[in-house]
């Protein structure tokens, strides 16, 4: 506005009339653009609408160079010389407000493109969140069910023979489901909580198998308080329970072992299997699959379970299958 001031009042207009040009002008193109700016709001043009932009541009132009040459012959035409000042200038008026207007509506289409593209993004984001819960939440609800099966055929087969142990399985297993329903409340757990819960699935384990059973678990003493997704072991070493004792006889050794290895909480589950009647790559299971879909989910990485198969050292029967989850530590 004062250069437009400067400008008129160099070309010999007196002070007090330009800026009364000047405020008349702006104040009517500050309006349009405004206009502009608030239609862009609520609709952007899309591929060939684009020209219908630019005829409004110059619609607008038209409108304002009327409205404004109308407004300055009342205010100032009185003064000498004037009319023909505004007659002269009307191509330049023309030619500044179309750019000026073109220039906002530019800014204003970048912009609000750029806010809606946002706003997309958020709601993809928080879909895609809802969709990775959702599917983890399904996940963890598909293991249940198997485990619950094969609990309640060991506790009807203990009914008729041993109703002692019956009882003191349904007890472990009504623990075990009730703590379910409270890791559910939360994502992450330590490695010690997570050791707490696994108990008390392998105490309904050693119920079912007897003495064919026995585990051994090492736990490095920094990795007591590592974090790891809820309920993620307990897939793990039932994959290893099924297919270290189903194909094999005699007693079975299950390990875990569990250290930090620079920032990642590394765990190993081992388990003996015979390759005369089980495959290792039969170990890769819906158990080893949905634990790996998780991981996935939470961190965007395939690798962090892995499976090797280790030959027996005498030749005999007793290979070892392992399955090697790493959790990162932040």
């Amino acid at each position: 506005m004062a250069d437009n001031v400067m400008v008129l009042n160099f070309f010999g207009l007196p002070l007090r009339a330009a800026i009364i040009d000047s405020a008349i002008a702006n104040t009517l193109l500050l309006l349009a653009c405004l206009l502009v700016m608030n239609t862009l709001r609520y609709y952007l043009p899309k591929g060939q609408q684009y020209i219908n932009i630019f005829s409004i541009c110059i619609f607008l132009t038209v409108v304002w160079l009327l409205l404004s040459k109308w407004l300055l012959r009342i205010s100032l035409g009185h003064y000498d010389g004037y009319k023909d000042l505004l007659h002269h200038s009307l191509s330049i008026r023309f030619s500044i407000a179309f750019l000026l207007l073109g220039c906002v509506t530019m800014i204003s289409i970048l912009w609000y493109n750029q806010q809606e593209q946002k706003e997309k993004d958020e709601r993809k984001t928080d879909a895609e969140k809802l969709a990775k819960e959702a599917e983890l939440f399904k996940l963890r609800q598909q293991l249940q069910p198997h485990f619950l099966f094969n609990s309640l055929n060991s506790i009807n087969a203990l009914i008729g023979s041993r109703p002692e142990e019956a009882r003191k399985m349904v007890q472990q297993l009504s623990d075990f489901l009730r703590g379910t329903l409270k890791k559910e409340e939360t994502q992450w757990v330590t490695l010690q909580e997570e050791l707490q819960y696994l108990q008390l699935y392998l105490d309904i384990e050693k119920v079912r198998f007897g003495n064919r059973l026995a585990t051994e678990i090492e736990i490095s003493e920094e990795a007591h308080q590592l974090k790891l997704p809820a309920l993620l072991l307990q897939p793990i070493v039932e994959n290893a329970i099924k297919f270290g004792l189903y194909d094999t006889t005699g007693d079975t050794v299950i390990r875990l072992y569990a250290a930090k290895e620079e920032n990642n909480l590394v765990i190993r589950v081992m388990n003996p299997f015979d390759p005369e009647t089980s495959s290792p790559k039969m170990g890769t299971g819906f158990g080893l699959k949905s634990v790996q879909r998780r991981l996935y989910l939470l961190f965007a990485r395939t690798d962090l379970l892995t499976t090797e198969a280790l030959p027996s050292e005498k030749g005999g029967k007793d290979n070892i299958f392992i399955t090697i989850v790493k959790i990162p530590q932040g």
